[in-house]
């Protein structure tokens, strides 16, 4: 059950940033979750939003590099050891992460992780199995 993520590649120079929020605000797309690795040249930004195909458009309109990619999303407990657990999940079941990214809730006692992974199936099949709720799309839009 994967979520999609947007991954753009981002000039590394002054107001970058402020233009691409600027543009999903003006579209109405709220950003749930973000993460960028930066280069001296260029980062790499991923986000999460409420609304990935008004964003995608809307980016790809303003000449943005993005592609929208499909990656897990897993809810797990917001206390020491609750990520190596549902780490050690995909470790056992021999599935590599590539990277991940957590964001919190205000509500709950729950952090989101974000991974991707080679096999959102066989990684989703595993934390499932192992009793870890998998963000949905419609998770993301009730944020």
């Amino acid at each position: 059950m994967a979520i999609k993520q947007l991954t753009v590649f981002v000039e590394n120079k002054k107001g970058s940033m402020v233009s691409i929020t600027d543009i999903l605000s003006k579209n109405n797309v709220n950003i749930r979750a973000l993460s960028i690795a930066e280069t001296q040249d260029f980062g790499i930004l991923r986000l999460i939003v409420n609304d990935n195909e008004t964003a995608l458009k809307a980016l790809q309109e303003n000449d943005y590099l993005v592609k929208s990619v499909d990656v897990l999303g897993v809810k797990i407990g917001d206390a020491p050891g609750k990520l190596t657990t549902a780490l050690d999940v995909l470790d056992k079941a021999n599935i590599n992460v590539e990277y991940l990214y957590a964001f919190m809730l205000r509500t709950e006692k729950h952090a989101y992780v974000v991974l991707r992974v080679e096999n959102n199936e066989v990684a989703g099949a595993a934390l499932e199995k192992a009793g870890y709720h998998l963000i949905t799309e419609a998770d993301v839009c009730k944020l």
